[in-house]
């Protein structure tokens, strides 16, 4: 369909023909679209944190683990260290509930759309439905704001990898 090529010199660059396997391709896109709106909101969030911004209070009811503590060793994978166990059981059954209920990873499509990553299957879940419900009428924008979604989420799925990267 086009929907996320560079417009720029790689024009359609796919060296291992993903795209040729139809039949995956619209999981594929789903996921990338997912991942890559996840890896935004990553992005921001260590921006966020390597300004030194942090919560008030503490991480627990007793008050033993303050926000302001757990970056004490540093950001990301030596800040883990200092959340608490079951805090982090908290975080992967977050995400466990994401990935099987509020997106569900079989349902590639959705949204007024019925584009890749619409996910509009499970809006009770969403407390007063998803915020942005009307299509897009215009063609043109339509496919000029996926492909902004797509080469942003790309860019911020490498922005956090280098994080990482540099976190380690």
């Amino acid at each position: 369909d086009g929907l996320g090529v560079d417009p720029g010199p790689l024009d359609l660059f796919d060296p291992l023909g993903f795209v040729d396997d139809v039949d995956s391709f619209p999981r594929r896109r789903a996921v990338e679209i997912k991942h890559g709106r996840i890896a935004m909101m990553a992005f921001i969030g260590m921006a966020v944190q390597e300004l030194g911004v942090t919560f008030p209070g503490s991480l627990d009811l007793k008050g033993e683990y303050p926000f302001s503590e757990v970056l004490k060793d540093g950001m990301g994978f030596p800040a883990l260290a200092n959340v608490p166990t079951f805090g982090l059981v908290q975080i992967a059954l977050f995400g466990a509930l994401a990935e099987l209920v509020a997106m569900p990873s079989s349902e590639y499509t959705g949204g007024p759309q019925d584009l890749p990553g619409g996910y509009d299957g499970s809006a009770g879940l969403v407390p007063g439905g998803y915020p942005f419900t009307t299509e897009i009428e215009d063609v043109e924008a339509r496919d000029r704001a996926l492909n902004v979604e797509l080469q942003n989420g790309r860019g911020a799925m490498l922005g956090v990898t280098g994080a990482m990267m540099h976190s380690c």
